[in-house]
């Protein structure tokens, strides 16, 4: 009996720790060059008009799609480093240099304005 309780323990314990942490996104995307997308309105607006479900998603832009929202609840905690850096450019474009744009994904994806409103006043720039 001693033997059983001692390897349901040594079960639970090496299945605790063989759970690997919580899981990323994938990292199949991050090296899209975000320079010339953000340079670029033909590139960045398809991608913008997937996000609104306003026009056809390639499969970066759709994958991007299916994690918005959590991603902004949780502060990005499932990001990698890479895709928390591209999201603050991304999102400091979009805020400085596309408002309308920006406007409509924080209707869409934040009505309530809790979590946009911190990346505003983080990201937008000085207007001289």
């Amino acid at each position: 009996m001693k033997s059983c309780i001692a390897l349901l323990v040594l079960s639970v314990a090496a299945m605790a720790l063989a759970r690997p942490e919580e899981a990323k996104y994938t990292d199949r995307y991050d090296n899209v060059d975000l320079d010339e997308i953000l340079s670029n309105r033909r590139l960045l607006v398809p991608y913008v008009k997937c996000i609104l479900d306003q026009g056809k998603c390639a499969p970066d832009a759709k994958e991007l799609k299916e994690h918005v929202r959590e991603a902004l609840e949780n502060e990005c905690a499932k990001c990698t480093e890479a895709q928390k850096k591209g999201t603050r450019r991304v999102i400091g474009h979009l805020i400085n240099h596309e408002e309308d744009y920006w406007n409509e994904l924080t209707v869409k994806y934040d009505p309530q304005r809790k979590f946009t409103v911190k990346y505003e006043k983080e990201l937008k720039e000085i207007k001289a």
